[in-house]
Formats: structure tokens, C-alpha cells, sequence
């Protein structure tokens, strides 16, 4: 039995079906999210450190790092990841 390969669009929010314009959104907002919670992680702060960092409440932070990304709006990870000093900027392709 072989096995069927799919080529992926480049972003797996359109390939699960998401019309192209909600698909980006949901593209940035997951990549958003893993840069924060990488660097969460690589500065090896606590829930209550990033709280304090990020100016919001550690049950926050805490979905944050869990990945509950339905949770945080596109604005939201942009202003998070500003309060980290990670630079957020958007590369469009013609």
C-alpha cells in the first residue's frame, strides 16, 4: 500500500481548509506565540517573571506557555512580543 502525499501550501492552516485570509492571521498568531514561548524558555524566566515582564497575570502567562493560542488575539501577541523586545515586523510576498 503507498502511502498519499499531500504538497503542503505553506501554511497548514490552508491546507486544514481555512480560507486564505483567516488562514494567514492564524499563521501569525501561532508563529507569534512560538517565538514568545521560546524565549520564555531560552531566558529560563519563571511564569510570575514573564508576568511581570509582559504586564499580565501569571494564569496569562500560563496560557501562553501551554499554547492555548485561541486565547490571544493577533494585537495582543504583537504588543507580548514588543514587551519582550522581540521586533515583530510583516514580510509580504508578490
Amino acid at each position: 500500500m503507498s502511502e498519499k502525499i499531500t504538497v503542503s501550501s505553506g501554511n497548514v492552516f490552508v491546507d486544514l481548509g481555512f480560507p486564505p485570509e483567516e488562514a494567514a492571521v492564524l499563521q501569525m498568531r501561532s508563529m507569534l506565540m512560538g517565538d514568545i514561548r521560546k524565549l520564555i524558555k531560552t531566558r529560563k524566566y519563571t511564569q510570575a517573571q514573564a508576568a511581570k515582564i509582559l504586564g499580565v497575570s501569571q494564569s496569562r502567562v500560563s496560557d501562553l506557555v501551554r499554547g492555548k493560542w485561541d486565547k490571544f488575539s493577533l494585537e495582543m501577541l504583537i504588543i507580548l512580543a514588543s514587551k519582550t523586545g522581540l521586533r515583530v515586523s510583516i514580510k509580504t510576498a508578490a
